[in-house]
C-alpha cells in the first residue's frame, strides 16, 4: 500500500468490508511489520555469514602478499574468511610457517627440453638453493620423458643439492609434456605435514598436447594433482630449444600455461616476454625467496561430503593492502 492512499484515510476511522479500521492502528500495523520483515532478514543473512562449526579438517599453504610496497603485515586468524561457493567454513588454525612450523621441502624442476642458454643462470639458481633457509629439504629433477627424473632427492646438504645442477639436455624430451613430469612428482609426494612447494624452470609449452587453446588436458591434470597434493607450484619462463624456442605460438600459450598453473596451485608466475632467455634470473629467484618467509598454514572445516573430491575455495580478508595467495580449490577427503 503506497503512501498517497494512506494520507486519503481519515485520521480517526474508515469503513473498509463492513469492519470499522483505525488508520493510526493501520499505520502501526505496517511499521510493526517492516520490523518483523528486517528482523528475519537480518536473521538470514546473520545465518549466512555464520561459520560452519562441524566439517572435515583441511590444510593449505597461505602466502601473505603486499598490494603496495614491501612491507608485509601480521594477519592473525580472525583476519581470514574461507568460503566455499556461498558457504563461510571455520579457521580453525592459522600458523605462521616459522620455528617449529617451519618445515619446508623444496624441488627445483628444470625441463630438461630448455634451452642450453638456462647455462648462465645456474650460477643464480644455485645460490637461491644454498640460501634457503637451513631446516629446509631441497631436491633437484629434470622434466625428462613425461617423468621427474631425479638428480639429487630431498636433502638438508643445500651444497650438495646446488652440485646436482647440469644443463638440460636439450631436445632429447621435447616430445614429452612438461606436466606429466609435474604430474608425477605430484603423486609420488607423501603428506607430512611440510610445506610441499615446486619452482620449475620451463616453457610451459606442451608439444604433445600440440592444440594452442586453455583446455590442455594434461595442464588440468596436473593442476588437480598438485591441489590434491597441496603442493604450491612457481614458475620461471625459459624458452625451450630449437625451434619451440623461437615460435611465437608455443611461446605464447606456453606462458597462458604456466601462469594458469601457478594461480591456480597458489604460486607466483615469472614472465620475461616472448623471446630469449632471461638476461637474470636472480631478481625472480629473490622474491621467490622472499615469498618462503611470509606464509602460514591454514586448518579449516570443509563442508562434509559423501564423496572425496577437489573442492573450490576462496579466501577473503577485510585488511588493507594485502592479499591472501593460495590455492583456488583443495582435495576435500569423504566424510565418516
Amino acid at each position: 500500500m503506497n503512501a498517497p492512499f494512506l494520507n486519503c484515510l481519515p485520521l480517526n476511522s474508515h469503513r473498509l468490508n463492513g469492519q470499522r479500521f483505525s488508520s493510526q492502528r493501520y499505520r502501526f500495523g505496517l511499521v510493526e511489520m517492516a520490523c518483523l520483515v528486517a528482523v528475519a532478514l537480518g536473521s538470514y543473512a546473520v545465518a549466512q555469514s555464520a561459520p560452519n562449526a562441524s566439517g572435515t579438517p583441511v590444510h593449505m599453504i597461505v602466502t601473505v602478499e603486499p598490494r603496495k610496497g614491501s612491507e608485509v603485515p601480521v594477519v592473525n586468524r580472525e583476519d581470514v574468511v574461507v568460503y566455499e561457493g556461498k558457504n563461510r567454513d571455520s579457521v580453525t588454525e592459522w600458523v605462521p610457517a616459522q620455528g617449529d612450523h617451519a618445515g619446508l621441502e623444496f624441488y627445483v624442476l628444470i625441463d630438461d627440453a630448455s634451452s642450453s642458454a638456462v647455462d648462465t643462470q645456474l650460477s643464480d639458481i644455485k645460490k637461491f638453493i644454498v640460501g634457503l633457509p637451513a631446516n629446509a629439504q631441497v631436491g633437484v629433477a629434470y622434466m625428462q620423458n613425461g617423468t621427474a627424473r631425479m638428480e639429487q632427492k630431498l636433502t638438508t646438504d643445500h651444497d650438495l643439492a646446488a652440485k646436482a645442477l647440469r644443463l638440460p639436455f636439450g631436445n632429447l624430451s621435447a616430445d614429452a609434456s612438461p606436466y606429466f613430469s609435474l604430474s608425477d612428482m605430484a603423486k609420488h609426494w607423501q603428506p607430512d605435514g611440510n610445506r610441499h612447494e615446486v619452482l620449475m624452470i620451463t616453457s610451459g609449452a606442451d608439444p604433445y598436447y600440440g592444440s594452442g587453446d586453455a583446455d590442455d588436458p594434461y595442464l588440468s591434470a596436473a593442476i588437480e594433482d598438485c591441489q590434491r597434493a597441496g603442493v604450491l607450484v612457481s614458475a620461471i619462463y625459459a624458452p625451450g630449444a630449437g625451434h619451440f624456442g623461437h615460435s611465437h605460438w608455443s611461446n605464447y600459450w606456453g606462458q597462458i600455461y604456466l601462469s594458469k598453473l601457478t594461480e591456480e596451485t597458489g604460486g607466483e608466475g615469472y614472465y620475461i616476454g616472448f623471446f630469449g632467455p632471461a638476461p637474470d634470473f636472480s631478481p625472480y629467484l629473490t622474491d621467490a625467496a622472499n615469498r618462503l618467509e611470509h606464509q602460514y598454514l591454514l586448518t579449516f572445516l570443509a563442508q562434509p561430503q559423501k564423496r572425496s573430491g577437489v573442492r573450490p575455495v576462496k579466501l577473503r580478508t577485510e585488511l588493507h593492502n594485502i592479499d591472501l595467495v593460495s590455492a583456488n580449490a583443495v582435495y576435500v577427503p569423504a566424510s565418516e
